[in-house]
């Protein structure tokens, strides 16, 4: 196989799961699901709080407790860094990620 063969077998891999990946995010959250709409970041560019599409704001340790809970749709937590942290499902949408959503 040359480099272009792996290539384009992976292009064709992640186009697909991109397809999936917007229509999973198409479809609504589990009802007892709230989804994160914003966010606030301190001046060194570190997300510090969210909104969600109620108009709740969330300071971290908040949204980390919820998230733990399954409170909010469309966000995994994970340990890293000696810690857990807040991030998007690794779907494939970039528009969605948490640093992508507007401010607040």
């Amino acid at each position: 196989m040359t480099n272009k063969d792996f290539e384009s077998i992976y292009n064709e891999y992640k186009n697909q799961g991109e397809g999936e990946a917007k229509t999973q995010i198409d479809q609504p959250a589990d009802s007892s699901q709230e989804q994160i709409v914003a966010v606030r970041k301190n001046d060194d560019g570190d997300i510090i709080a969210f909104k969600t599409e109620s108009g709740r704001e969330l300071d971290y340790m908040t949204a980390l407790d919820e998230a733990k809970e399954g409170k909010l749709a469309h966000v995994d937590v994970f340990h890293k860094y000696g810690r857990d942290i807040i991030r998007s499902e690794a779907d494939g949408v970039k528009e969605n990620n948490l640093s992508n959503l507007d401010t607040f």
